[in-house]
């Protein structure tokens, strides 16, 4: 499965001290959805090891609905790049709005934490080939150079 969607109501359990949601849940949130798309491709345990770019759009309310989607955006030998994307609004409304976005790095291990190969994704459509090569070229920029 390449995407995973999420669904719940904003809760009482989720506003601490005010009528919005902090950026720590919303982060959590997005790490839930990143884990299940990373561990259903994966077939097996998968680690965060990495998150790009974290980007907070507006805030999130007590009785929003919230949508969280994560998709492959490219793989690795071992690891899963995966596009997230939080959308919520009124329960009674019909529109979802964008609230955040990140792209999260999950590396496949095995029982001992060790890497384990992972099948492959190939994009077929116009926006997953967009998606692929914007996530990548990020994922490439922020890997360490040779040390000087």
């Amino acid at each position: 499965m390449s995407t995973i969607t999420l669904r719940f109501p904003v809760d009482g359990s989720h506003v601490e001290g005010g009528a919005a949601v902090s950026g720590g849940i919303l982060m959590k949130w997005i790490d839930q959805a990143g884990h299940a798309c990373a561990t259903r491709w994966a077939a097996g345990p998968c680690l965060a090891v990495y998150a790009s770019s974290i980007r907070f759009r507006r805030a999130v309310r007590l009785g929003d609905l919230v949508e969280v989607q994560a998709r492959l955006a490219f793989t690795g030998q071992s690891n899963m790049n995966i596009a997230v994307e939080l959308r919520s609004g009124p329960m009674t409304g019909r529109r979802m709005l964008p609230t955040a976005e990140c792209l999260m790095v999950y590396l496949a291990v095995d029982e001992q934490g060790e890497p384990v190969p992972v099948s492959q994704w190939t994009p077929e459509t116009p926006g997953e080939m967009a998606l692929a090569s914007t996530a990548r070229a990020q994922f490439e920029s922020t890997r360490p150079g040779p040390l000087e």
